[in-house]
Order: structure tokens, then C-alpha cells, then sequence
């Protein structure tokens, strides 16, 4: 048998870790390991990681605005590699962007940004939209989301900012 992969897109970019190994392991033990990576190779929040580039997975699994996620495992008994399990999840809309890579979730009480929007400490509240600039929050204060022409380029290239003012992203 071959092992494929076969991935519906969503509507925005959505992130990705992925577990090999030789052996099976219990889905705890992957995400663990992926988390891990806070400690060693380290993570100080608000600087980021100790070893650049080092700890991806672990901001990923933590990421404040990834809501929907996914996760498969496939055995390739035929591969060539020793690793015979392929453990993925993704995560969507994707972590680890630059803007926010040092704070890749906001400290403070649970639900703080989402009082009327939060069960058993999480926010329900997340917003079906990405900003595709980092300075969408100046851009918007600057022009608004329409109907000037420049504010219906900033509603276009910032729809986070513009549809989502009570919600997480």
C-alpha cells in the first residue's frame, strides 16, 4: 500500500506539526512531545525561543487564534524509512507569525478579552478571517473599512480588523 495524502484547503492558511516514529504511540505522547519544546530546546514568553527557530511546534500547539484542529495518523508498513507512523495535526488558521512569535498567546485570566464568549476557560468567540497585514490596526484606524476607495482596501486586505471587533484573532 501507498500512504497518501489527501487535504481539503481551508479558506485561510492553516499550520502543521507532524510526528514520525518507528514505533505506535498514544496521541498524548506526540502532542506532549510537540509541547515540550517550552522547556527544552526553551521558550521565555515575550522574548521567544532560546535557540532561534527551535520551538515551532510547541508555539503552534499553544497559538491563541488556532480553533479548528485537526489530527491523523497513518501507518506506512512499506516505507523505506525506518519511521513507519505519521502523526499531523493542523491547526487553523495557522500560528508562529512573525508579528507574534515571541506572544503566541496573551497572559491573563482565562476569558479576560472574552467574558460573554467563554466556556470552561476558553473563548467561543474566533474570528472566521486573517489579516493579511501587520499593520492592519493602524491601517484601519488611518482609513477605516469603507466606503472611502482606501478603506475598501483596507476592508480587502484586512477583514479581521474590520469584521471582527469582538471577537479573537
Amino acid at each position: 500500500p501507498v500512504c497518501l495524502c489527501l487535504c481539503e484547503r481551508a479558506a485561510f492558511g492553516c499550520g502543521e506539526n507532524l510526528f514520525l516514529s518507528s514505533a505506535p504511540f498514544t496521541w498524548e505522547h506526540a502532542i506532549r512531545d510537540w509541547f515540550n519544546e517550552v522547556d527544552s530546546p526553551g521558550f521565555d514568553y515575550g522574548k521567544g525561543a532560546r535557540t532561534p527557530g527551535a520551538v515551532g511546534h510547541y508555539t503552534q500547539v499553544v497559538w491563541y487564534s488556532s480553533y479548528q484542529v485537526g489530527c491523523a495518523v497513518t501507518y506506512c508498513p512499506n516505507s523505506e524509512s525506518v519511521y513507519k507512523y505519521l502523526y499531523v495535526c493542523q491547526y487553523c488558521p495557522q500560528g508562529n507569525l512573525n508579528t507574534r512569535l515571541t506572544r503566541p498567546y496573551d497572559l491573563g485570566e482565562p476569558c479576560a478579552l472574552c467574558p460573554n464568549s467563554c466556556d470552561n476557560g476558553q473563548c467561543t468567540n474566533p474570528c472566521p478571517y486573517v489579516d493579511g497585514y501587520s499593520n492592519c490596526k493602524q491601517m484601519k484606524a488611518a482609513y477605516g473599512c469603507g466606503p472611502s476607495k482606501n478603506g475598501l482596501i483596507v476592508l480587502g486586505y484586512c477583514p479581521a480588523s474590520c469584521r471582527c471587533a469582538d471577537k479573537i484573532y
